[in-house]
């Protein structure tokens, strides 16, 4: 997995330990435990969840291109969403479905 610095990049001068915890702890301890748990299925997890809790900032968009980039194909994402609006939420699934088309250029 490539070295997250969002953390950093984004709220290292502002939020340093926040920062640190993200790419650090977050990114590169959790993330990385891919022998526990692929990539692509944390990629679902966390889109999955930030829909859920109605998060459609960058954040969401972000994690939609780290899904693309681990894996989960256009197709699949609408299944993932489709399923997921039956629990989190309709509306929900109308706003992640227009970052995504963003992201997968539809």
């Amino acid at each position: 997995m490539k070295k997250q610095t969002a953390g950093r990049d984004n709220l290292g001068k502002f939020a340093p330990k926040f920062a640190e915890l993200n790419d650090d702890v977050l990114f590169a301890e959790v993330w990385s435990r891919e022998d526990k748990l692929p990539l692509k299925t944390r990629s679902i997890i966390t889109i999955t969840s930030l829909v859920s809790k109605g998060i459609f900032d960058n954040s969401l968009k972000s994690h939609i291109l780290m899904g693309k980039a681990n894996g989960i194909t256009k197709e699949e994402f609408a299944e993932i969403i489709t399923h997921v609006a039956f629990y989190a939420g309709w509306p929900n699934a109308w706003a992640a479905f227009n970052i995504a088309k963003e992201v997968y250029n539809d």
